[in-house]
């Protein structure tokens, strides 16, 4: 019998919760155990006692406390953290997490990110370093500018757009304007009120 993979998701948001409750229990090839946490003075408690082995958690969620504090609390140090990012708001530093999901992943987004973190011991480098020309393709993407007009104000062609683009999703495995969108804003390559129209097909 496959031993079960106990996964924790703390937010106090019920509508949140019980939503990513929803797509995880349809993954039935990655056999999850699923609880839940809505108050913050429960989780020493309950990580304690459950001693999950991947935690999906609000980043405000620990208040005062820090992710490398929590851990070294609860006794395991081999928890995977997972920061669950609900709002454009959320600008905190995810780099200490293991994986950051968003509320504009899909299903197959989420699958894929659980996956590598339970298939894979090692931490994986998530966010390798963008270039200056990928940082300024992600700010035109997220205006709304088509693959040829990215081009003409870059100097640039539509191939060679096509080719950063395809590179910026591998590097970030943000796969969808809105998600690219959260990730512009949270680390400064744009500012709100430069936003456009947008378009919902990355």
């Amino acid at each position: 019998m496959v031993k079960p993979v106990r996964v924790t998701i703390a937010e106090s948001s019920e509508i949140i919760r019980r939503g990513v409750f929803s797509i995880l229990k349809k993954e039935h090839s990655l056999h999850l155990e699923i609880s839940e946490i809505w108050e913050a003075d429960q989780l020493k408690r309950t990580l304690t006692w459950q001693r999950p082995d991947i935690l999906i958690i609000n980043p405000s969620f620990f208040g005062t406390l820090s992710l490398s504090q929590i851990k070294k609390e609860v006794a395991n140090p081999n928890l995977k953290c997972i920061a669950l990012q609900t709002s454009l708001a959320d600008a905190v530093n995810t780099r200490y997490y293991d994986e950051v999901l968003s509320i504009y992943d899909t299903s197959e987004n989420i699958h894929e990110k659980l996956s590598r973190l339970i298939h894979n011991p090692e931490p994986v480098k998530r966010h390798e370093a963008l270039s200056q020309r990928e940082k300024e393709i992600i700010a035109c993407v997220i205006k709304g500018m088509t693959n040829k007009q990215i081009a003409d104000k870059l100097c640039l062609s539509t191939h060679t757009v096509n080719t950063h683009r395809r590179n910026i999703s591998a590097k970030l495995d943000i796969h969808s304007v809105s998600g690219l969108t959260i990730y512009a804003i949270v680390n400064k390559l744009v500012e709100l009120n430069d936003l456009g129209e947008k378009n919902n097909i990355w």
